[in-house]
């Protein structure tokens, strides 16, 4: 059976981020170098999942993740397998959405699969810490002897 856990893992955290509605449209925010959990800053890139795709696993090795979904609702999963984690072996999941806006903030060393909620259009936006660079990532199938989660 998954252990999913209600709060997030150490260094992984969730905080709500400000949407300034104005008459002529919105004003949606994303991150600040002044956020404690801003690292630094390497790129900024969009990426979508259709409605009930999946996408993951994948664990960086360097690269912090701060993720917001100003379009449709994407589910997260995290598996945390770090040596010495209190949490290690253990899930964590939450959806996010304009309805749910809030930054989810990943450290390296983290699994995260994610999957497509919203029946029209998911979007994502990663503020990486780092640069796209493959050799600092790891991925494997949704379905592996690795990561023992059961998909709803």
């Amino acid at each position: 059976m998954d252990h999913v856990r209600s709060v997030p893992f150490s260094g992984v955290s969730i905080i709500p981020v400000k949407i300034i509605s104005g008459e002529n449209g919105h004003v949606l925010h994303g991150l600040k170098a002044t956020d404690s959990s801003y690292v630094s800053f390497g790129e900024a890139y969009f990426s979508t999942v259709n409605f009930k795709k999946k996408k993951g696993w994948k664990k960086h090795t360097r690269m912090t993740l701060n993720i917001v979904v100003p379009v449709g609702e994407i589910g997260f999963v995290l598996y945390d397998d770090r040596e010495g984690s209190s949490t290690k072996g253990g899930f964590f999941e939450t959806q996010l959405s304009r309805q749910n806006y809030c930054r989810l903030t990943v450290p390296p060393g983290i699994w995260m699969a994610f999957y497509g909620i919203g029946v029209r259009e998911n979007i994502l936006l990663n503020i990486a810490s780092i640069p796209h660079d493959p050799s600092e990532a790891e991925n494997l199938p949704l379905e592996n002897d690795q990561i023992k989660y059961t998909w709803r």
